[in-house]
């Protein structure tokens, strides 16, 4: 099954890849959508692409291809919402509307969790979904929706209720449309394109309660706490891809000697170990098996080494426009989720000093 899913994806790729290069820098979503990139990881589509492996293989071959860090982060978390919140809990009703169409290219979906000034902390978190009759009225702000400027469908997180002091929460699917929604792009950062965010204000925004996605008692816990953590695994597939990208970029504008060679051949071992490192973190998400934060701590201290090596001893920085920008969008996405990372960290270096010694 492995092998026949790579087989898939790098079909689709190698379509991706025969586009014009001009036609893909003009219309990139279009040209993923005309590789059949669109149906990958989704439920419901060919068994050998229903995987998270299968949407970071792609994700991991764009950015290696390209060196094109948002083209690759506007796929993945396509991908992704589409498999984790609608494939996983959206009910029959809503997954048959909404995955052939995702999967088709005429539908995309985004999901609005983080408020302005908020960040994503439930404690924090103020939009609300009051329930009228047969209707859900939402009111709220939202902030930092990836892909939100080309989305169809915003899955909203808004507080259902409190117990004993506690915020409870839905997820509702809240089309683009829906009067009393007003979206906002947000400063687009120039480095990240095709990747884009933007705000949205609700006011009065009246669903069917048909459109909650989830019938669990709170969907933060449920759903909020563990996107985030596959969000952050696929996202080391994204830095794997990079590495192989920049590492190829950064030997095309150095001299040919023995030192460079030492010095590339290093770099070429560590950059295959982030990307094997990569595939066992996404191999347990498709497992179950228990996430190892290492992995993932792994990876991007790999990733931070790695990409300090070149700028410093190679001096690659200043070679040209497109790797600068690359460098300039891999600085982007690194300090993104910064503080949570760091409490990772954290947490696992105390973990050491509860360790027996023999």
């Amino acid at each position: 099954m492995l092998q026949r899913t790579s087989d898939q994806v790098s079909q689709r790729i190698d379509r991706w890849r025969a586009i014009d290069a001009a036609e893909r820098s003009r219309a990139p979503f279009e040209a993923l959508g005309a590789a059949g990139l669109f149906d990958i990881g989704l439920p419901g589509g060919d068994g050998a692409l229903d995987s998270y492996a299968a949407i970071a293989e792609a994700e991991q071959a764009i950015v290696a291809a390209s060196g094109d860090l948002g083209l690759a982060t506007a796929f993945a978390g396509r991908q992704l919402i589409a498999r984790f919140f609608i494939g996983k809990f959206a009910s029959k009703a809503q997954r048959n509307d909404l995955l052939p169409r995702i999967a088709a290219g005429g539908c995309w979906a985004a999901v609005a969790i983080s408020e302005p000034g908020a960040g994503a902390h439930p404690k924090h978190l103020q939009t609300k979904a009051e329930r009228h009759g047969d209707d859900v009225v939402i009111n709220g702000r939202k902030a930092w929706i990836t892909n939100g400027p080309v989305a169809d469908i915003f899955l909203v997180l808004a507080i259902t209720g409190t117990e004993e002091g506690r915020k409870r929460y839905g997820l509702f699917a809240v089309p683009r449309d829906t009067a009393g929604l007003t979206m906002t792009p947000m400063p687009s950062l120039d480095v990240l394109k095709p990747a884009s965010h933007c705000e949205l204000a609700l006011e009065n925004c009246t669903v069917p309660a048909s459109s909650q996605i989830g019938d669990m008692p709170d969907a933060y816990p449920a759903m909020a706490l563990p996107f985030r953590d596959i969000e952050d695994t696929l996202g080391s597939a994204s830095m794997a891809g990079f590495l192989a990208w920049l590492l190829r970029a950064a030997a095309s504008h150095i001299e040919l000697n023995e030192d460079h060679a030492l010095r590339l051949g290093r770099l070429a071992g560590l950059v295959s170990l982030a990307a094997d490192t990569s595939r066992a973190a996404v191999a347990a998400l498709d497992d179950g098996t228990p996430p190892i934060p290492a992995r993932l701590i792994g990876v991007r201290a790999l990733a931070a080494g790695i990409v300090d090596d070149i700028r410093a001893h190679l001096a690659v920085a200043r070679a040209d426009e497109r790797l600068s920008r690359a460098l300039a969008a891999y600085d982007v996405l690194a300090n993104v989720a910064r503080e949570p990372r760091k409490q990772r960290q954290i947490s696992l270096g105390q973990s050491l000093w509860s360790e027996p010694q023999e």
